[in-house]
């Protein structure tokens, strides 16, 4: 296998086009961004199939692209879990129950949610909190797409600039936040969704030939099986004990710890991906961006799952020069991508798959950084460091906040590499942020007489309860710091996903738990007036613009649900 080369001139011209096609998108839109709604929120004029796409996308960047494949070559068949019951159920929730909430409310983001729900307090923890994920999640992108560029185009780099050194992984970290910083500066969120639909298109186009190529070479499905252990081959037969398969965790572990607590946390709470819905043009529209973008989602482990057991496939053939070995935790996964567009993409082509990855973690760099300056301009900025100014005022204060996003997820772009597989990393994070606001989002939607002082300390309490999970594991292999076992070791998991999902429950439960008794224990402050539009049972019956009954969002949620119960009996 080739281990080194340099891209065709065709090559070259396919990625310089999209740099262009990129800026000149943002550097378009930059005459219109001329309020902080436009630049922030799309000014809500946006369409179901664009807000649809663009929901999808917003997590289709390292997350998907590398951290999948990554997670399929570790793990096996049991990635497909991450789509089937790790996000279809949670997005129709979304678009069902939630959307009418979050849209209806005309708030500008999740946290202003909160504030509306419960009160002030809870909406400033949720804001720093996300604004903090955020940054860590924009600074996987910003890492992948470093490391991308430092397998397939070698530079050689090792400058010396005033005492610090600057070799090849900095060089090009540094020239892809410089990228982003421009368009998301001119063109605000909505440039960031118009390049993620442009994005999606990219990634179907160019990983397509790579998965045909790939199959053909190993003998199809069967050439996988031949070459992969039984366990990595299937997603739920394997999950009666954590031992017996190689995500290190049992059925519980999948459907409490995924399917329902880092599922229903990401999906229902991540103003990144509500984001996009909140930018259709009507509440209609809105309901099914979630359930337009469930439908690629569903077939995404065909483009992304199964180029990593391929990988995985290849290498225990001796096919690949790069080592990885199923069950270890201390190979690079993350290179799996890059190392097979290396293997198999001819010239022109070749071109067409890097500018596909390149676009898929700009796009996630985009969408966490356009997510963290609305937060921090709406709710940190305005409500407690300038309340009163101008809109013009905070349509500036929301460039300048992107500039410090992407200065942020630089930093955080270093600790990424210390994980062999940027999904483990992205799972802990959520793990801590997400599992705990969305038992507050669970009881504060569906029971009213929960109270503002209940969901803040049930936040802070599963926050901590994540903290000291975390700091008393450690995952086999792993050593004491990011990882966890920072305050002593109690237990040891399989995996890092493993420990993962535990932390998440344990984060769920605690903040469930805590918000449920702490309610109990408090008065109500809010009346129903003042609830009205925010708790499920005092919100009036939607009423749904769709002009045919085939159009409407609860016909559509039931197509996508069917689909993948019948892809997970298909795999099971």
């Amino acid at each position: 296998m080739q281990t080194t080369f340099s891209l065709s001139t065709i090559d070259w011209a396919i990625i310089l086009i999209y740099f262009i096609f990129v800026l000149g998108i943002g550097w378009a839109l930059k005459r219109y961004m001329k309020d902080s709604s436009a630049f922030l929120e799309a000014g809500r004029s946006l369409p179901a199939w664009v807000t649809g796409l663009a929901f999808i996308s917003a997590n289709l960047g390292a997350i998907e692209m590398i951290g999948m494949a990554a997670s399929g070559a570790k793990y096996g068949m049991m990635t497909v879990h991450f789509y089937f019951i790790g996000a279809i159920p949670a997005m129709i929730f979304l678009a069902i129950f939630m959307m009418p909430f979050y849209y209806g409310s005309k708030a500008r983001s999740v946290p202003e949610y909160l504030k509306m729900r419960f009160d002030e307090k809870t909406r400033g923890f949720n804001a720093f909190a996300f604004a903090i994920m955020t940054v860590f999640s924009s600074g996987i992108s910003m890492y992948a797409l470093a490391l991308l560029a430092q397998v397939i185009m070698p530079l050689q780099i090792d400058w010396n600039i005033m005492g610090i050194h600057i070799g090849e992984f900095d060089f090009y970290l540094m020239v892809s936040a410089v990228i982003v910083l421009v368009y998301m500066v001119l063109g605000g969120l909505t440039s960031a969704i118009y390049n993620e639909v442009l994005q999606f298109f990219l990634i179907v186009i160019g990983f397509a030939p790579l998965v045909f190529i790939g199959l053909k070479e190993i003998g199809g499905w069967e050439g996988i099986k031949a070459n992969l252990p039984e366990n990595m081959m299937h997603s739920w037969k394997f999950t009666g004990s954590a031992g017996a398969n190689p995500l290190g965790v049992e059925w519980f572990g999948v459907v409490m710890g995924l399917g329902f607590v880092l599922s229903f946390g990401y999906w229902t709470t991540n103003f990144l991906v509500v984001q996009r819905a909140m930018a259709a043009g009507s509440m209609s529209a809105a309901r099914k961006t979630p359930l337009i973008g469930a439908l690629p989602k569903m077939f995404l482990p065909a483009l992304v799952v199964i180029p990593g057991m391929i990988a995985l496939a290849l290498s225990n053939m001796g096919e690949l020069d790069i080592p990885l070995k199923a069950g270890t935790n201390i190979q690079d996964f993350d290179k799996v991508i890059p190392v097979l567009l290396m293997r198999y993409m001819p010239m022109g082509v070749l071109g067409v798959g890097i500018t596909a990855l390149m676009a898929s973690f700009m796009s996630g760099m985009a969408g966490n950084v356009s997510a963290f300056n609305t937060v921090f301009t709406f709710d940190i900025y305005q409500a407690y460091i300038r309340p009163d100014k101008s809109d013009k005022h905070y349509l500036k204060v929301g460039r300048w906040t992107t500039v410090v996003g992407v200065l942020a997820s630089i930093m955080t772009a270093y600790v990424a590499r210390s994980f062999n597989n940027v999904m483990d990393f992205l799972q802990l994070i959520f793990a801590f942020v997400n599992a705990p606001l969305f038992a507050a989002f669970l009881l504060g939607m569906f029971w009213k007489r929960t109270t503002g002082h209940a969901a803040f300390w049930g936040l802070i309490g599963g926050t901590i309860s994540a903290a000291l999970h975390h700091g008393f594991t450690l995952p086999a292999g792993g050593s004491i710091g990011v990882k966890g076992g920072f305050f002593g070791l109690l237990h040891t998991y399989p995996s890092e996903m493993a420990q993962n999902f535990w932390t998440a429950i344990y984060a769920f439960s605690t903040a469930l738990i805590l918000t449920l008794v702490i309610t109990l224990l408090t008065k109500k402050l809010k009346t129903d007036d003042e609830l009205k539009g925010l708790v499920y049972s005092l919100t009036p019956k939607i009423k749904d613009d769709s002009k045919y009954w085939y159009q409407k969002p609860e016909f559509l949620a039931i197509i996508v649900g069917a689909i993948a119960i019948v892809l997970s009996i298909i795999f099971w």
